[in-house]
């Protein structure tokens, strides 16, 4: 088996795009004419050949496929970029010696826990969750640093309604991860479930409010217990109303919930419409 081809427009898809689900294709774009692309390019196979299929390499001519080239910014060669699950991970112009380009691909090829973390990916694609888990729980065994796998397993605890099992994952992430989208809105959805599972049910809340309308506390826990049931715009009309009557109660525990609540919907429509109206309760 080979584990260098020569790539063009015909089976860029194939090779590069569909392949770098597996693993990292290695992108080495070179022209006839090129000097240090001679010596790079030989380089290159038989690493590919070494490695047995942990990368695929895929030459282009690049003035044979000047589109190819525009696409990725070539503007020297040669040019390397090392592409994974559809994305460029890494690169370098020009012809390193042997030894720099073994340190270019030990860097791009995926560990062990990277691989146990794809095969969980796969495992659940295919519905099964429990052994997802077991296999994520074996990756973060070889790399108990790697936050993305443990935000993987609380996104599948989350899934499986395992609300506690999930918090102390999603509460051991560093504060640069928690300010991504994808883990802020998670640990958001995580806390409203709790949050909504304890206390008072909604009807003892509801009666509680309507004998005292500036009960704040019994707002805030019916707003996170109609947010937890998945009733999201009654949980911010809740909001919006505690921010109306007392917008600094509580350190203004209202407006940091409704935008928790943002957070939890995403790019969902409501989030826009409950912007303007926060907007407009708050000036």
């Amino acid at each position: 088996m080979h584990f260098a081809h020569d790539v063009n427009a015909d089976n860029f898809q194939q090779i590069v795009i569909e392949g770098s689900q597996t693993v990292p294709v290695v992108i080495d774009f070179w022209a006839p004419w090129c000097g240090p692309c001679k010596v790079l390019k030989p380089i290159l196979e038989k690493l590919a050949e070494e490695c047995g299929g942990k990368f695929i390499l895929a030459k282009i001519n690049s003035d044979e496929n000047p589109d190819l080239a525009a696409q990725f910014g070539v503007r020297g060669i040669p040019n390397v970029k090392a592409v994974y699950h559809g994305a460029v991970v890494d690169e370098f112009t020009g012809a390193l010696p042997e030894g720099a380009v073994r340190e270019f691909i030990d860097r791009i090829l995926p560990s062990p826990a990277d691989e146990l973390r794809a095969q969980a990916a796969t495992l659940r694609a295919s519905g099964d969750l429990e052994c997802a888990l077991r296999t994520l729980g074996e990756a973060s065994q070889l790399d108990d640093r790697n936050e993305q796998i443990r935000l993987d397993a609380a996104e599948i605890l989350v899934e499986l309604e395992r609300f506690e099992d999930a918090k102390p994952l999603l509460d051991s992430l560093s504060p640069v991860t928690l300010m991504d989208d994808r883990p802020r809105a998670l640990l958001a959805k995580v806390n409203f479930a709790l949050a909504g599972h304890g206390g008072a049910d909604e009807a003892s809340l509801r009666e509680r409010i309507a004998a005292q309308p500036e009960d704040m506390e019994s707002r805030l826990q019916l707003a996170e217990l109609l947010v937890a049931a998945g009733r999201h715009a009654e949980g911010m009309d809740e909001l919006l109303e505690m921010i109306r009557r007392d917008r600094a109660w509580n350190d203004d525990a209202a407006r940091k919930t409704l935008l928790s609540v943002f957070s939890v919907l995403g790019s969902h429509p409501l989030v826009g419409e409950y912007r303007r109206k926060l907007t407009a309760a708050l000036y």
